[in-house]
């Protein structure tokens, strides 16, 4: 297992903008609506944090949750009532509808069991903005995958506890790709800490007629999310809390396992070496040759980020690329990584309390020397002085 640098491999070691979370609170996601962008913090703020885009302000400051927020993330729907909309979920047992434009709640959805709320550590909408699912973590004997229609959230339309075992860590419903995929219906893609990772049909009420498929990995599950190929046929992917990272048919046969710290570069005039996953995002078109539109963003204990994709997952001996770095911008761990693609930006969120903007072209794009290499939008942030990295942190548990 190999990893190469791209013929078009560039470096950035200055963020073309930077802004710090209040109380030192850790960047813990990172979310972008066609407005703004938004950072969720860590404990005891639990805030969430809005941004202007042009100059990377923070302009509002939304409540959050009680206790840790789990997930944040931008939708493009809610019930046909709201439009881009932030979701968020807290193991205070409460998914959220974020009203940008009042920094207020405009739907709240409660799980609880016997009265008590149940920590949710994972949330969606589904394409047609009509089902919000959320996963929580274990409590006694049970994890379970609940469903709101959010026209009338005051309880779940259902509640699935055999689906999986554990803390439910992901949860994605499957939304077109480039190629429309045809009677998929609302499918839900789920990852446990229980090693499962499930697709399951979220409009089925009955949960043994839910399950479509299982893939068991054997090692508890961190993150996941659905990759397409170039027609818009979905596959899956999952990380585990040890660093290794899987791909999965749209049946859930694993198509490959590797540990992601494994590839690495080693020359005089370039080091790469992945400490961990940061998060995956799905490319607008693949890059390259690539025959997919997944891409990992690796980072170093040092705070370091690397934009890595591959060629094709069906072949293990095809070599890793490293298409990007972009270093010396946080000390320590980054929690969080979110390409606007549209706006040619990659912000990256760490432990240093620090969030970064970055110029972040698709890789491959060339441009006359002095112009943008796509588009006018990378202008629109000035460009910060370096910034200094004297003291760096290892990565902690």
């Amino acid at each position: 297992m190999s990893l190469v640098d791209a013929p078009a491999f560039t470096a950035s070691s200055t963020p073309i903008k930077s802004a710090i979370l209040p109380a030192g609170a850790y960047v813990l996601s990172i979310a972008s609506t066609p407005s703004y962008y938004a950072a969720s913090a860590s404990s005891p703020s639990n805030a969430i944090h809005v941004f202007d885009k042009a100059r990377l302000q923070n302009v509002q400051t939304f409540p959050g949750h009680d206790s840790s927020i789990t997930a944040l993330r931008s939708v493009p729907n809610v019930a046909n009532a709201v439009a881009h909309a932030l979701l968020s979920s807290g193991k205070d047992g409460a998914v959220k509808v974020w009203d940008e434009r009042s920094g207020s709640v405009a739907l709240r959805m409660t799980a609880s069991t016997a009265g008590k709320a149940s920590g949710l550590l994972s949330c969606d909408v589904s394409a047609d903005g009509l089902t919000i699912a959320a996963g929580t973590e274990l409590q006694e004997d049970d994890a379970s995958i609940l469903y709101w229609d959010p026209r009338n959230p005051a309880a779940p339309l259902r509640v699935h506890s055999s689906t999986h075992s554990e803390d439910i860590t992901a949860l994605h419903f499957l939304r077109s790709a480039a190629s429309p995929v045809p009677n998929t219906g609302n499918l839900l893609l789920s990852a446990s800490s229980d090693g499962l990772v499930c697709t399951s049909n979220a409009d089925e009420a009955d949960e043994d007629e839910a399950g479509l498929h299982v893939g068991n990995w054997g090692c508890s599950i961190a993150q996941a999310g659905w990759l397409h190929d170039r027609s818009g046929r979905p596959a899956a992917w999952a990380s585990s809390d040890m660093e290794t990272f899987s791909v999965w048919t749209t049946e859930l046969d694993r198509v490959q396992d590797a540990d992601i710290r494994q590839p690495s570069v080693h020359r005089q005039d370039l080091t790469w070496v992945t400490d961990y996953l940061v998060g995956c995002h799905n490319a607008s078109s693949p890059i390259g040759d690539a025959d997919n539109d997944l891409c990992l963003f690796a980072g170093s204990n040092e705070g370091d980020v690397a934009l890595i994709t591959k060629q094709t997952y069906s072949d293990p001996n095809v070599p890793w690329i490293l298409q990007r770095t972009w270093t010396t911008g946080h000390m320590g761990i980054v929690r969080a990584a979110m390409w606007d693609e549209s706006n040619n930006i990659l912000l990256t969120g760490g432990e240093d309390a620090k969030l970064n903007a970055w110029v972040a072209q698709q890789p491959g794009v060339i441009s006359s020397p002095g112009k943008p290499k796509r588009g006018s939008e990378i202008d629109s942030m000035d460009v910060d002085e370096d910034v200094d990295v004297s003291a760096r942190k290892r990565r902690r548990a």
